[in-house]
């Protein structure tokens, strides 16, 4: 993967809380089984992150409201030249070929505008619209505020802890957010809510589509990275190569449920599924990624 330096960083779709310290110390119950503590909590922020993202925060309290941030120090160091040196300016240019993407993408798939989101970069904890979230959750997207939350210290743990450690591991992530956002923008999202509501019998089964949908549309993108573009018309990738995608691969098959459940040394339970399986993440990344055509991630049209 090669970023084209002379691509502008737009800033302007981060919002750096970092520092502000709201939001921090009250943990969320993710209902996963034990204690916060140890292997646990990594498994938390794990079946969170990635894969699932806000969706999975029903624990959360409601209308939490949200603070703002202030860009004024990543405006400066991500105007420098060693900008691309930077973690947070290139998650933040990752941002902009994701948003670029999707600009043109979904009114020409699917006939619906784009909206821009924001991503939210917090250290520890942060108030959102979904109510209050430490970092132990991950990366996530939150509907009721319709911004995707991300602590970059997660990267850290991905690699030092599931030994995901490839750059391309990083807009992996960010894009299966942002395909949340496309979901809720669909209206996706609230379909597949109701669904839960009629048959809780398969609400993980349902959950775990839209999941495995986030993952492909992620996919999708990353067949298209390329291709995306700042304002004034400079490429923003100026390559991603196999090896890149394989990153993204490997990485999916590391926070696949089954492979959660065996880190945490608990039995696979195929009922507890919320996100998918190893092979399914992998599966529906590389469908994303082969046919680079979103319409081809109709994870809820049959079998998975």
């Amino acid at each position: 993967m090669e970023l084209n330096e002379n691509a502008r960083i737009d800033t302007s779709q981060v919002d750096d809380r970092r520092g502000s310290g709201g939001g921090g110390g009250m943990g969320i119950p993710i209902p996963i089984g034990g204690g916060r503590g140890g292997i646990v909590g990594l498994i938390i922020a794990v079946l969170v992150a990635l894969v699932g993202g806000g969706f999975g925060l029903n624990a959360m309290n409601d209308g939490g409201g949200s603070q703002q941030g202030d860009n004024t120090s990543l405006q400066q160091k991500c105007s420098a030249q060693d900008a691309l040196e930077q973690l947070d300016c290139r998650n933040t240019l990752y941002v902009n070929s994701i948003q670029a993407y999707w600009t043109k993408a979904l009114p020409e798939v699917f006939g619906e505008q784009y909206r821009p989101s924001k991503t939210v970069f917090f250290s520890q904890g942060v108030n959102t619209g979904c109510g209050q979230a430490d970092s132990g959750v991950g990366p996530f997207y939150c509907p009721a505020d319709d911004l995707v939350y991300i602590d970059l210290t997660f990267y850290r743990l991905l690699a030092d802890q599931l030994g995901a450690e490839g750059e391309f591991a990083q807009p992996y992530v960010l894009a299966h957010e942002y395909g949340h956002h496309v979901q809720d923008l669909l209206g996706t999202e609230a379909q597949m809510r109701r669904q839960q509501q009629r048959d809780p019998n398969n609400a993980n089964a349902l959950s775990v589509k839209l999941e495995l949908q986030a993952d492909c549309y992620a996919g999708a993108w990353a067949k298209n990275a390329t291709g995306t573009s700042d304002a004034q018309g400079q490429k923003i990738f100026k390559s991603v190569t196999e090896q890149d995608i394989q990153q993204a691969v490997d990485t999916a098959e590391k926070i696949g449920d089954d492979a959660i459940q065996q880190r945490s040394g608990r039995p696979v339970n195929p009922d507890e599924f919320t996100h998918g399986t190893s092979e399914q993440r992998q599966q529906w990344f590389t469908k994303g990624y082969s046919t680079g055509d979103p319409k081809a991630c109709d994870t809820f049209g049959g079998s998975l």
